[in-house]
């Protein structure tokens, strides 16, 4: 498992992840968690709790822009934000993006 502190909006954000989960998400989505936390820095993102997913624990997704629009999957645990995915966001979720009224300010 891999961890970082990063300062953020809401003071020091920590990240974990497991580092072949990183090496895997690299190698089939082009983007690494050391990129894909950058995500949390955006003002504009957008939060979606993940009740599909939410099973044994809960998840949620995270539409925000990291030179592109990225996708983010995490979840927390105890007082880190645990990445599980991260991929460039599809045509649909980046007009949920652009399309909302708080990224405009």
């Amino acid at each position: 498992m891999y961890t970082k502190n990063k300062v953020g909006e809401n003071g020091i954000l920590k990240f974990e992840w497991d580092e072949d989960k990183n090496e895997l998400n690299l190698k089939k989505h082009g983007i690494d968690f050391e990129t894909a936390m950058l995500v949390f820095n955006d003002l504009h993102r957008i939060e979606i709790y993940d009740m599909e997913h939410s099973i044994n624990e809960d998840r949620y997704n995270t539409i925000g822009m990291v030179n592109d629009v990225l996708f983010v999957v995490y979840t927390e645990r105890k007082e880190n934000i645990r990445l599980i995915s991260a991929r460039l966001a599809t045509k649909t979720e980046r007009s949920i993006y652009y399309d909302t009224d708080s990224y405009f300010g």
